[in-house]
């Protein structure tokens, strides 16, 4: 995999990392999703969602510990015949330098963490999904969950994290992700305070008036815990310049430099950079040559349309599947020669579904499917055909085939399903992507670009899609490629590890004001 850096490669970076230090990875989900089977067992099956599959990625330069929690009865299993300790992930997924290892939290403290704290609150805030005249509403429970199930998780996963580098000879470069772990890096520091910690945020982060529906004592000990991090890494510039002026709201005695994007507080610069997450084309592109690849395509064919519009996403809010779906439903109001010749597929992976707002949105989904089915379809025919599954393999083989691919979200920190489409696809295919994405910094000049809410103009763009001329799809579906091959996952990585190595090998200046 080539780089398109003027900076040393990505395994040379590894190779002078780890004569140093060894690597961990802290998330919440882990790489693999293990699962109770019928007769006692425990199956597996690789995770889904960005986090895994960029930080999957990882293993193919080096050896790692990635310390996720044990999320379902399956994955306790798994701890508990590692007898809590790490394991090798290649005794599951072959080629893999992996070493897994869970942390167990008690059900009801990790039940207030993920599914009272984390997902209807920090989730809902971050994407701007909060109806500000009824949520949230900070009550008693919510604020036991805060103090019993945030905070509790996030020492819990420090003490694992600390445990895990007592057995390096030398501090550990550690990397945590995402919103679940926003006061991990002051744990961590606590015992370990010359480790180099570096935490990345894989949704938005919104500006401080959306901060402030939150409690400030909450918003204080997030933006603290996230300066106690050497390096805050975020998806896009927005969401850099969002970050700083939060701190700078939140925190009095930290000193904001909007110019070279550092915070200093107390005896700390905490740096701040954008980190645009990708895709691993070679990765991606090993898949579609795999037998199992070959099978999904021909078995996806009977599905297809004389045209096909297809989306491939998580079944939560933020995806705008509903939108989508009406924007489907005017287009062939509006256009009705196009009704039997334009089908939409859609591959939505279940999500969250013990949480309510997840189950309420999965419900407005399945209607909105039903409406346009016994609106414009038969018993022959069906308008809108859906897969609920997490089938990676199957997804990226119907997306070989597409017409048009909707990546409509009402916010996304990236959106990787925009990069995976334009690798894979072999009909020039149109990305109609929205404006909120993430993906949008990169990929706005060949895509249809919309606005989220505007269903007319969702309609128009898909329209325009369907009707392009062959050689603007030519070539925008080759720019596209071009770019997203130009900036991989590799180069996200070697950017980030650049800066992570500057501060390794700099030790005694790293924290110098």
């Amino acid at each position: 995999m080539s780089l398109k850096t003027s900076g040393p490669k990505l395994d040379e970076l590894c190779d002078e990392l780890l004569e140093r230090r060894n690597l961990i990875i802290a998330s919440n989900r882990g790489p693999i999703d293990f699962y109770l089977t019928e007769d006692g067992g425990v199956r597996w099956q690789r995770g889904s969602g960005g986090v895994v599959t960029a930080l999957s990625s990882v293993a193919n330069y080096m050896e790692l510990t990635w310390i996720s929690s044990a999320m379902g009865e399956g994955d306790r299993r798994a701890a508990e015949q590692a007898y809590g300790k790490r394991f090798k992930l290649s005794a599951y997924d072959s080629g893999n330098n992996l070493n897994l290892r869970f942390v167990r939290s008690p059900g009801a403290v990790y039940h207030k963490f993920y599914s009272v704290f984390c997902n209807p609150l920090l989730w809902f805030l971050q994407h701007g999904m909060w109806n500000a005249s009824h949520t949230p509403n900070i009550d008693a429970r919510v604020r036991d969950a805060w103090e019993t199930g945030y905070k509790e998780v996030n020492r819990t996963i420090a003490e694992a994290v600390v445990a895990e580098a007592s057995e390096s000879e030398l501090p550990p470069l550690v990397m945590l992700h995402d919103y679940h772990l926003y006061l991990a890096a002051r744990y961590i520091r606590e015992s370990l305070p010359n480790v180099i910690i570096q935490h990345f945020t894989h949704i938005p982060w919104p500006g401080p008036y959306d901060w402030q529906l939150l409690p400030r004592d909450m918003c204080k000990d997030i933006c603290e815990g996230l300066c106690a991090n050497d390096i805050v890494g975020l998806q896009t510039s927005r969401d850099v310049h969002n970050f700083l002026h939060t701190c700078e709201v939140f925190l009095k005695d930290a000193d904001i430099d909007y110019k070279n994007r550092n915070i200093v507080l107390g005896d700390r610069i905490v740096k701040v950079r954008a980190y645009p997450i990708s895709i691993d084309v070679t990765n991606v592109q090993k898949h579609t040559r795999s037998a199992a690849f070959r099978r999904y395509e021909e078995n996806l064919k009977p599905f297809f349309g004389e045209k096909t519009i297809m989306r491939v996403d998580r079944l939560e809010p933020s995806k705008n599947i509903v939108r989508g779906f009406r924007s489907f439903d005017m287009l062939l109001q509006r256009y009705p020669e196009l009704v039997r010749k334009v089908k939409f597929l859609a591959f939505l992976v279940p999500s969250r579904a013990r949480i309510k707002q997840y189950r309420r949105y999965a419900e407005e989904v399945s209607e909105a499917i039903e409406t346009v089915n016994a609106k414009y379809g038969d018993e022959e025919w069906q308008p809108i055909t859906v897969f609920y599954e997490n089938n990676y393999v199957q997804a990226l083989a119907a997306m070989s085939y597409y017409d048009v691919l909707l990546v409509n979200p009402v916010n996304d920190g990236m959106n990787l399903v925009s990069k995976e489409g334009p690798v894979v696809n072999k009909c020039d295919g149109v990305l109609v992507l929205s404006e909120t994405a993430g993906a949008f910094e990169q990929l706005r000049e060949d895509a249809l670009t919309v606005t989220p809410t505007d269903l007319d103009g969702m309609t128009d763009a898909l329209y325009r899609a369907l009707t392009m001329a062959p050689d603007e799809k030519k070539r925008r579906a080759s720019s596209l490629k071009k770019s997203i091959k130009n900036e991989d996952i590799a180069l996200w990585l070697n950017q980030q590890l650049c800066d992570v190595t500057a501060l390794a090998l700099d030790e005694p200046q790293q924290n110098a004001v």
